[in-house]
């Protein structure tokens, strides 16, 4: 319920009014006080009746209320005259703590202008309680603490004020703690928490207290905070390991980071105390480098290499240690598994780098030592050579290899060989090393010379000079040196009875060949010369060539005449009838030339003639014929002279005179023509026989096709049948083969079955080789196919073969040999009993085996001892004596060390033959901790090869000392530690050996601790020492100790490292402040981080329990956000704004807290000092804009209100604007001013206004504040529209579209909005008789010109009308323009021919006579173009014509004329066809056809042109088509049968020789192969059946030749096919007649 502050005997003071009156405005101030979260719309007070105004005068006055930020609390009902509620008015949000509470604002009324201050006080209810910061608080509190200690200071918040506001604190329960309440200087209560009775953590470690806060209100309100008290231990525990031992495994080359395992040790302390560190306290050799330990969360994790080859185990001592010092140990045992992580390494032993090219198989090339530090399987090696090379390996003693020839070496193929060698270990996976040598091959005269041509051919010219040079031979010869150097020989031939040296010489060294005569090609044509060339190697090879020499002809002989005969003085006479017609053949003259080729060529002339109009002689053939007919008049006697000319430079001749008489008596001229030839007969019908024999050669072709695809499928189906069937070979055998105990010379176990045929490739058997290269493989267990298991090589060349050479020193060798029939197989092989049964392992030469046997019996291995650090040159060992070698074996087999890595510690001496140092052995760097120590090394000696094992053990000495990894071992530990705690001590290392290396540790004398020694598994000792004393820090907070490790030498060393012991402190004493009141001073602004002061605490106790922490207690408003203090400094600084006029003084809590809970408290005073800090506050309370242009000076336009929150001088405002702005200012009330106009304003000259209002107040620095107002002045119609131009010009193209946009008139108005809006209209006038609407019409708002209609250029070419523009004002004002649009000419008319006239279906005809000349005028064409411009611009052109080289057309007259001169041959019709054209874009043409009649009168023309040549087919002459098919038909045929016989007569040329066949092998057994039970010294099985055909290349069964190069498997197991594994070509397609070859 709302109230008004008067009395009723005061109530006259209420209806009074202080009035002042400034520029026409009155002023009063009122006061009403409301309580607060009254509702919306309560009444507040009556203002109108306060006033002693009317309610209508508050409507009508537009009274407001104004207020900066409260006039949403309080609404101003203008209809009643009273204020009300506007919303929830809530004390608190609004005011906080000040009190009383108000809100301020001020009503306005207009005409006049009166203003009224209101002051509405705002009253407290009790609508909130007490709160705390937090619901609830934890503090930590040690068992150890002492009564009366402070540990927790809080205080509530209550925002009411008053008795409403907080009261007191209560605390439940009070079993160990109580609280004492106190109050700041600003009156503010809070509550302090301390320490009433002993704690004990074992009983309670959790203590749960209730503080509650209480205010003074009806009803009583309250807040409650959980206090949660935790009882922090002393460290009275040590840390206690999961297991007493842990083990672990890791593999070998692990990435650093690797876990390996976690370590896990728990402390029953808590905090600090209970927070667990990992170290190692004992480690052997660099297990610190290896492995790192995470000292938090006890992961162990690899750090650096671990390799299984060097340690195996790890034995490692891990302590735990709490922060109070407390420890405990445990031991980790770490496993290294072995990976495959070292490859093999080759190491090359003797090498001979070159080898003669006919060097046997089995020749050592090089010995190699191969290792592999990896153990089990990772360092088992398997050595190959890779590549198809004529070279094995054999394996001699353990990780030695010879690398020996297996095969025929030629240089010239191959001059040298890069021999990789590849050792392969046996992990997983397998590791591989290749190692390359470069083997040369020396040469041996073993290749003749080679011509580059088989035959050679030269010419020579007849009549040459004696020597000349012909041409030269080249002769090449594969070896290289002296054996390569040719020399060139005639072979002595004879020619013609003379020798060829009389002919032909040839120069030995360069093989060039001369000519020792002048050749005739006369007598001699062609010469056969025989060449030898020789090598110059011993003995000297040769070879020979032949070269055929051409003697070419010259032109040395003329023509010889043969017919007519010119013998004595006789003469030939030729009869010529009369009668004779042109062409008549009289006779031919016959000639010939010794000479050949084209010096042979004749050709016949006339030279003289009796009449040469009669006569003529072919030039090629020497024919004489008549050129005219005879007449009567033409002599009878006609002598002609006939020239007859070669065809060579310079030509040759002869001459001939025939007679010739010319008679009319035919019968006469008859019998004298008797011999010539006779006419032919043309009665067959050609045509008919080119038919009938096309249609015979076709039919034999097509019937020689037809029966080659025939025999080709037959034979492809016969192979199908015997070969290509998916059904396998029934592994059938003979029951002779389980017969092993037949009688007779020869045993059925050496019975061999061959079944072959057309298809065997190669032999699988070949017999009448000595020292086969393969093997003959009998296992019962084989469940593999009958196959090949080599390829034209040895099996030994396979490193992956099964056939594998094994050479064991713990296996059973055997050499064999086979001897079958009369053919001797030698064939040697290594035989080892596995599993029961015997296995053939490889085979090998005879070499390789005395190789092997050498090698078994000429290795031996001895051993020395030496101590470590011998003199260099100090004796190790006699081996010419322990080897039984005299000193000459070691000189002349080159004895020396194998290099290795050891080598350089010894020395051969091979003339003395002993063994010295070669440097300084250090057995600890060499072996490490592994003992015994020793190294191995071989020697070796040549001719013959000898490797011996040396092992040489290095004896250890007393020369290391026990050392420690560190100088010094720091330990802290807690002087609460119980008595029996363990301490685990860095272990010391000795690199020495057995009872050298470290016995026992010994602790210098003191009165707390004792030493024990301990083992590990690996024998490495270890110190623990053990508290048997307690610890008092104030008494010793510090010891020192010397442990020392002594070994067992003669005399003793020992190592010291020193132990520095640090006694940690227990949390007995609390925290206290050196002052218990600070006091400092801020300014109010003060930036952030601003330094207040320093609060400073001192704890006697050490380590974290001496550590101090500062922290604010509860602080109550905002005082706990706008300082921060450093919790380990204690330096106070602002943290958020400070403002004088809201705090002017602070006081604060600070708390001083140890690590271990315990706590002293002090109050810090700040005083802010006041700046001038707060600038003007520019209120608008009333702003007209915007304002019309043509308002008179001294209008109002704003009222504003300025304020300043600071006081005095900081508060004294000046409010100014800019003097150059049609505007002043005047003040009305206090802090209140009117804005009003001071000239007459032009919209047009400016629309707008930026009105800046400067407040600044007086402070030092003065402040201000500046508010623009934009202040716009509305426009009045004052202004006529004007055009952008004073004329307009268009142009638009004729045939435009109807409603076409033209182009568009503009117009501006300066005026604004509606006054200025243009609209545009057309004015009413004519244009050629019609309205101007009829021909544009305009957009009256955008002012675009459209056309009505198309425009036609021929019709109108220009339009010229008015526009107006007029604005949207009132009243409106307008203006005018004029418009020209002019229309553009179109090419839309095509040219119109006016002559020659194009009328229905007439002709136009023009004359040209015969007799026109070049340029003749036939006619002129004449057209017209209605456009203009260069659209009518016409040209003419001949489009079409009957004869387009007779006439032309003027380009641009259209005159059409003759190009040449008229002949007969012109066709009398000539069709022209012209085109007019004009120039537009695009152009427009017209066409007209012109008809010329070339005649010399009308009539002729006339009839021309009524007939038309008809075109006429003619059919293809049959004949010649008949011709050429006959022709193709007959090719292909004889081509045909010509290949057929080729390919007969070259196959059966290959079968003579027996090749390669590619025909399958048939998977038959002949029924006899079941015969085994006959008799005779033979036996039926001794049968060898061979099925070939005559299309066999090569033999599959070789006689005479030595082993067999392949392996016949014959397996009882096998369920597969017979097959080959090898894959030649065959060049056999077809198999012919079957052959069968016995042997018995």
């Amino acid at each position: 319920m709302a109230f008004i502050l008067r009395e009723t005997t005061f109530r006259w003071q209420v209806g009074a009014f202080f009035l002042v009156l400034l520029v026409d405005c009155a002023v009063c101030q009122i006061r009403y006080s409301v309580p607060e979260e009254m509702r919306k719309g309560s009444f507040v007070g009556n203002i109108a009746e306060d006033l002693g105004v009317e309610a209508k005068r508050l409507k009508l006055g537009g009274a407001r209320i104004v207020s900066e930020d409260s006039s949403e609390y309080i609404r101003l009902d203008a209809d009643k005259g009273v204020l009300v509620v506007g919303e929830r008015i809530d004390r608190e949000q609004l005011c906080g703590q000040t009190s009383p509470c108000s809100l301020n604002f001020e009503m306005i009324m207009t005409n006049p202008m009166q203003l009224h201050s209101v002051v509405v006080e705002v009253l407290d209810v009790n609508d909130n309680a007490p709160v705390f910061h937090e619901k609830e608080v934890h503090v930590e509190i040690v068992e150890s603490a002492l009564l009366g200690t402070e540990i927790l200071q809080e205080s509530a918040t209550d925002p009411d004020v008053g008795v409403n506001g907080l009261q007191g604190y209560t605390l439940h329960p009070t079993t160990h703690f109580n609280i004492k309440v106190l109050s700041s200087p600003n009156g503010n209560k809070y509550a302090q928490l301390y320490l009433s009775s002993a704690l004990d953590r074992e009983r309670e470690e959790k203590l749960l207290l209730t503080l509650t806060a209480v205010d003074g209100g009806e009803p009583q309100k309250s807040g409650a905070l959980k206090v949660h008290v935790t009882v922090v231990d002393t460290n009275d525990n040590a840390p206690v390991f999961t297991q007493s031992n842990y083990k672990g495994s890791v593999k070998e080359n692990s990435p650093k980071g690797t876990r390996v395992l976690s370590l896990t040790a728990t402390d029953a302390d808590k905090g600090m105390n209970g927070r667990v560190t990992y170290h190692f306290n004992r480690m052997s050799g660099n297990v610190a480098e290896t492995f790192h330990l995470d000292e938090n969360s006890g992961d162990l994790t690899v750090n650096g290499l671990i390799d299984y080859e060097e340690n195996r185990v790890y034995e490692i001592g891990v302590q735990a240690k709490d922060q109070g010092g407390q420890s405990t140990s445990t031991k980790v045992i770490i496993e290294v598994t072995d990976v495959n992580d070292n490859a093999p390494v080759i190491t090359l032993t003797s090498f001979a780098n070159v080898i003669a090219e006919d060097s046997p198989s089995g020749t050592t090339v090089a010995i190699i030592n191969v290792k592999d530090l990896d153990s089990g399987n990772n360092g088992k090696v398997d050595c190959s050579v890779s590549g198809n090379i004529p070279f094995a390996i054999q394996t001699s003693l353990k990780n030695y290899y010879t690398l020996v020839t297996n095969g025929v070496l030629d240089r010239e193929r191959h001059p040298f060989y890069n021999i990789t060698f590849t050792a392969v270990d046996e992990g997983k996976p397998p590791l591989a090393t290749n190692k390359t040598i470069t083997l040369r091959v020396s040469d041996v005269n073993d290749n003749a010379p080679v011509f580059e041509q088989d035959r050679y051919e030269a010419a020579i010219m007849e009549n040459n000079a004696a020597g000349v040079s012909l041409f030269s031979i080249k002769a090449q010869d594969s070896d290289s040196g002296q054996n390569a150097r040719v020399s060139y020989l005639l072979v002595d031939t004879e020619v013609n009875g003379n020798p060829i040296s009389t002919y032909i010489s040839v120069n030995a060294e360069s093989g060039v060949l001369h000519a020792v005569r002048s050749f005739d090609y006369e007598q001699i044509k062609t010469l056969n010369i025989l060449v030898k060339g020789q090598d110059g190697g011993s003995p000297p090879l040769s070879s020979n060539t032949s070269i055929k020499l051409n003697i070419q002809d010259q032109n040395d002989n003329p023509p010889q005449v043969l017919y007519p005969v010119q013998t004595g003085g006789s003469v030939v006479y030729e009869m010529v009838p009369r009668s004779a017609d042109v062409g008549y053949l009289v006779t031919k003259v016959v000639a010939v030339d010794v000479d050949s080729g084209q010096n042979a060529w004749l050709s016949y002339k006339l030279q003289k003639a009796t009449d040469r109009a009669l006569f003529e002689v072919g030039l090629q053939n020497g024919e004489i014929r008549t050129i005219r007919q005879v007449s009567d008049k033409d002599p009878v006697k006609q002598i002609l002279t006939v020239i007859v000319e070669d065809n060579g430079q310079p030509s040759r001749s002869a001459t001939v005179t025939v007679t010739v008489g010319v008679a009319d008596s035919f019968p006469e001229a008859l019998s004298e023509m008797s011999d010539f030839a006779q006419d032919k007969e043309y009665d067959d019908n050609l045509t008919f026989y080119l038919v009938l024999a096309l249609a015979v050669v076709s039919f034999l072709f097509i019937t020689c096709v037809v029966v080659i695809i025939s025999v080709k499928i037959y034979r492809w189906r016969q192979s199908r049948v015997l070969y290509h069937s998916n059904l396998p070979v029934i592994p059938y055998y003979p029951p002779r083969y389980s017969d092993t105990l037949g009688t007779g010379t020869l045993q059925h176990v050496y019975n061999y079955e061959v079944c072959r045929t057309t298809d065997s490739r190669k032999s699988d058997c070949k017999f009448g080789r000595a020292g086969s290269q393969n093997v003959l493989i009998m296992d019962p267990s084989s469940t593999g196919t009958m196959q090949r298991l080599q390829s034209e090589k040895s099996i030994l060349d396979e490193p992956d073969s099964p056939l594998e050479i094994c050479v064991l020193q713990d296996v059973v060798k055997y050499i064999f040999t086979f001897w079958i029939s009369d053919f001797t197989i030698q064939t040697m092989g290594i035989i080892q009993l596995q599993r029961g049964k015997w296995q053939l392992y490889g085979v090998i030469p005879w070499q390789v085996l005395i190789f092997l046997l050498v090698l078994s019996a000429n290795n031996a291995q001895i051993r020395y001892s030496v101590p470590e650090e011998m003199k260099r040159g100090s004796l190790v060992g006699n081996v010419a004596q322990d080897l039984g070698l005299d000193l000459n074996r070691l000189r002349t087999g080159r004895a020396r060390i194998v290099l290795g890595e050891n080598n350089k510690y010894t020395e051969l001496l091979t003339d003395k033959g002993i063994l010295v140092v070669n440097e300084r052995i250090d057995r600890e760097e060499l072996c490490g901790e592994v003992t015994p120590c020793s190294f191995s090394f071989e020697i070796i000696l040549e001719n013959p090869i000898e490797i011996h094992r040396v092992t040489v053990e290095i004896l250890d000495v007393n020369d290391n000392s026990p050392t420690f990894k560190n100088n010094v071992i720091t330990l802290e530990i807690s002087e609460s530690a119980t008595v029996g705690s363990r301490f685990d001590l860095e272990s010391a290392y000795d690199p020495d050996a057995g009872i050298y290396t470290l016995q026992q540790y010994i602790l210098s004398r003191n009165d707390h601790f004792v030493l024990k020694q301990h083992s590990n598994a690996e024998g490495i000792k270890f110190a623990v020492m053990i508290l048997q004393k307690p610890l008092d820090r104030e008494v010793s907070p510090h010891l020192s100790l010397k442990l020392i490790a002594v070994d067992g030498g003669t005399p003793q060393r020992s190592g010291t490292v020193n132990i520095e012991i640090t006694v940690l402190d227990a949390n007995d004493n609390p925290p206290i402040f050196n002052q218990s009141v600070y006091s400092a001073t801020v300014t109010e602004n003060a930036p952030i981080g601003t330094y207040i002061a320093t609060v400073n605490a001192s704890d006697a106790d050490s380590g974290s329990n001496g550590v101090v922490t500062y922290s604010f207690s509860n602080l109550k408003g905002k005082s706990g956000v706008k300082f921060s203090i450093d919790s380990s400094s204690g330096k106070i600084t602002v943290a958020d704004n400070i403002d004088f006029e809201k705090d002017k003084k602070f006081e604060i809590r600070v708390i001083a807290k140890d690590q271990g809970g315990l706590n002293d408290a002090a109050k810090v005073v700040i005083e802010v000092t006041d700046v001038n800090d707060n600038a003007p506050v520019i209120n608008i309370m009333s702003f007209s804009s915007p304002i019309s242009e043509d308002v008179p000076p001294d209008t109002t336009i704003a009222v504003f209100n300025v304020k300043d929150a600071d006081s005095e001088r900081n508060g004294q405002i000046t409010c100014l604007i800019d003097s150059r702005l049609p505007f002043k200012i005047r003040s009305s009330l206090t802090n209140y001013y009117n804005l009003l106009s001071d000239h007459a304003f032009d919209r047009e000259t400016r629309a707008e206004y930026n009105i800046t209002v400067t407040a600044t107040d007086s402070g030092s620095p003065p402040l201000s504040t500046q508010i623009t107002l934009h202040l716009k002045i509305s426009d009045v119609n004052d202004n006529a529209p004007v055009f952008t131009k004073p004329y307009y010009y268009a142009h638009v193209v004729e045939n435009n579209v109807p409603a076409l946009s033209i182009f568009t008139v503009s117009a501006l108005d300066i005026d604004f909005s509606q006054n200025a809006r243009i609209s545009f209209f057309l004015d009413d006038m004519q244009v050629g008789g019609s309205p101007v609407s009829s021909y544009v019409s305009i957009n009256s708002e955008t002012g675009v010109i459209h056309a009505m209609r198309s425009f036609d250029y021929e019709q109108i070419k220009q339009l010229v009308f008015s526009v107006k523009a007029q604005d949207g004002g009132s009243p409106p004002l307008s203006s005018n323009v004029t418009v020209k649009i002019l229309v553009q000419d179109q090419n839309d008319n095509p040219p119109q021919v006016l002559y020659p006239v194009q009328t229905g279906g007439s002709v136009v005809y023009e004359m040209v006579p015969r007799s026109a000349d070049v340029g003749y005028l036939v006619t002129k064409v004449v057209a017209v173009d209605v456009d203009s411009g260069q659209n009518a611009w016409l040209s003419y052109k001949l489009q079409k014509a009957t004869d387009r080289a007779l006439f032309e057309v003027g380009l641009q007259n259209g005159e059409i004329r003759t190009i040449r001169q008229v002949s007969d041959k012109d066709p009398v019709k000539q069709i022209l066809t012209v085109i007019v054209e004009d120039n537009g874009q695009p152009s427009r043409s017209a066409t007209v056809t012109v008809t010329v009649g070339v005649a010399d009168s009308f009539p002729e023309a006339l009839s021309e042109m009524s007939d038309f040549a008809q075109d006429k087919e003619y059919d293809d002459n049959l004949t010649f088509y008949l011709v050429l098919a006959l022709a193709v038909v007959s090719f292909l045929f004889i081509t045909c049968v010509v290949v057929i016989i080729s390919v007969k007569i070259y196959r059966w040329r290959q079968s003579r020789v027996l090749y390669h066949s590619n025909l399958p092998v048939i998977p038959y057994y002949p029924p006899r192969y079941s015969d085994t039970l006959g008799t005779g010294t033979l036996q039926h099985v001794y049968n060898y059946e061979v099925c070939r055909t005559t299309d066999s290349r090569k033999s599959d069964c070789k006689f005479g030749r030595a082993g067999s190069q392949n392996v016949l498997i014959m397996d009882p197991s096998s369920t597969g096919t017979m097959q080959r594994l090898q894959n030649e070509k065959s060049i056999l397609d077809e198999p012919d007649s079957p052959l069968e070859v016995r042997f018995i």
